[in-house]
Protein backbone atom coordinates (compact mmCIF):
# COMPACT_ATOMS: atom_id res chain seq x y z
CA UNK A 1 0.00 0.00 0.00
CA UNK A 2 3.22 2.01 0.48
CA UNK A 3 4.69 1.73 -2.70
CA UNK A 4 1.05 3.32 -4.66
CA UNK A 5 1.05 6.16 -2.43
CA UNK A 6 4.96 7.16 -3.01
CA UNK A 7 4.40 6.33 -6.52
CA UNK A 8 1.02 8.80 -6.66
CA UNK A 9 3.02 11.45 -5.29
CA UNK A 10 5.79 11.07 -7.81
CA UNK A 11 3.53 11.56 -10.55
CA UNK A 12 1.18 14.65 -9.26
CA UNK A 13 4.64 16.16 -8.37
CA UNK A 14 6.10 16.09 -11.79
CA UNK A 15 2.46 17.13 -13.29
CA UNK A 16 3.31 20.28 -11.87
CA UNK A 17 6.32 20.76 -13.63
CA UNK A 18 6.08 22.22 -16.69
CA UNK A 19 9.56 23.38 -18.78
CA UNK A 20 9.70 27.69 -19.97
CA UNK A 21 10.96 28.18 -23.39
CA UNK A 22 12.88 31.37 -25.13
CA UNK A 23 11.32 31.52 -28.70
CA UNK A 24 13.85 33.68 -30.99
CA UNK A 25 11.75 35.46 -33.65
CA UNK A 26 13.95 36.59 -36.92
CA UNK A 27 13.17 40.53 -36.16
CA UNK A 28 15.16 39.89 -33.05
CA UNK A 29 12.48 39.59 -30.03
CA UNK A 30 12.39 37.08 -27.26
CA UNK A 31 9.62 35.40 -26.34
CA UNK A 32 8.76 33.38 -23.07
CA UNK A 33 6.62 30.44 -23.08
CA UNK A 34 5.55 28.92 -20.03
CA UNK A 35 5.06 25.09 -21.59
CA UNK A 36 6.60 23.71 -25.09
CA UNK A 37 5.15 25.82 -28.22
CA UNK A 38 2.95 23.97 -30.24
CA UNK A 39 2.60 23.99 -34.42
CA UNK A 40 -0.69 24.31 -35.24
CA UNK A 41 -0.53 22.49 -38.91
CA UNK A 42 -3.95 24.15 -40.02
CA UNK A 43 -2.80 27.61 -39.87
CA UNK A 44 1.17 27.28 -39.76
CA UNK A 45 1.05 29.10 -36.29
CA UNK A 46 3.52 28.41 -33.31
CA UNK A 47 0.69 28.29 -30.53
CA UNK A 48 1.74 28.76 -26.48
CA UNK A 49 0.88 30.74 -23.49
CA UNK A 50 3.24 33.48 -22.30
CA UNK A 51 5.01 34.19 -18.93
CA UNK A 52 1.60 35.55 -18.04
CA UNK A 53 -0.71 33.34 -18.60
CA UNK A 54 -1.85 34.43 -22.33
CA UNK A 55 -2.34 32.52 -25.17
CA UNK A 56 0.13 33.77 -28.20
CA UNK A 57 0.27 32.74 -31.59
CA UNK A 58 3.13 33.75 -34.09
CA UNK A 59 3.32 32.47 -37.67
CA UNK A 60 5.98 29.93 -37.82
CA UNK A 61 7.93 31.37 -40.38
CA UNK A 62 9.26 34.40 -37.63
CA UNK A 63 10.65 31.97 -35.54
CA UNK A 64 14.26 31.37 -35.70
CA UNK A 65 14.93 28.88 -32.76
CA UNK A 66 13.49 27.88 -29.73
CA UNK A 67 15.71 26.94 -26.62
CA UNK A 68 14.19 25.33 -23.68
CA UNK A 69 14.92 26.58 -20.21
Amino acid sequence: MKHWIIAALCVFSLAGCSSEYIISTTDGQMLTSDGKPQLDEDTGMIEFTDSEGRKQQIPQSSVKQMLER
